[in-house]
């Protein structure tokens, strides 16, 4: 249970430094957009689920007495305090992809009005 949380703690992460190393070069690009979509799909099912980890019910019904899958190869501190590190980056991240958006936007518009 510990390496399957930690190995979609990593791709969920991955996503996550992708985005906004893309966002930051100016790169709202395809790819950009699929990371972000596992970013915001962890997201909903994480507020789904009670702001809580979905895994914590496998790991209940697989023996652990707490539920636990806070055990993933991180510092314990880290580990809890995933979703307020989250939050912010997420927001950063929407917002400047959504500056890159209205930036190609005012681009488009001016070369299209040029003669």
């Amino acid at each position: 249970m510990k390496a399957f949380h930690t190995l979609a703690w990593f791709t969920i992460e991955a996503c996550m430094v992708y985005v906004l190393y893309s966002g930051i070069r100016g790169r709202s690009d395809r790819r950009a957009g699929l990371a972000a979509a596992v970013v915001a799909t962890e997201t909903l099912i994480f507020a789904a689920n009670g702001f809580h980890c979905p895994l914590t019910g496998l790991a209940k019904s697989l023996g652990d007495d707490t539920g636990s899958v806070t055990d993933i190869f991180l510092p314990k501190w880290f580990a809890k305090n995933l979703p307020a590190i989250h939050a912010p980056l997420i927001v950063f991240a929407a917002g400047v992809h959504w500056r890159n958006h209205r930036s190609a936007e005012r681009t488009q518009q001016s070369n299209s009005t040029s003669p």
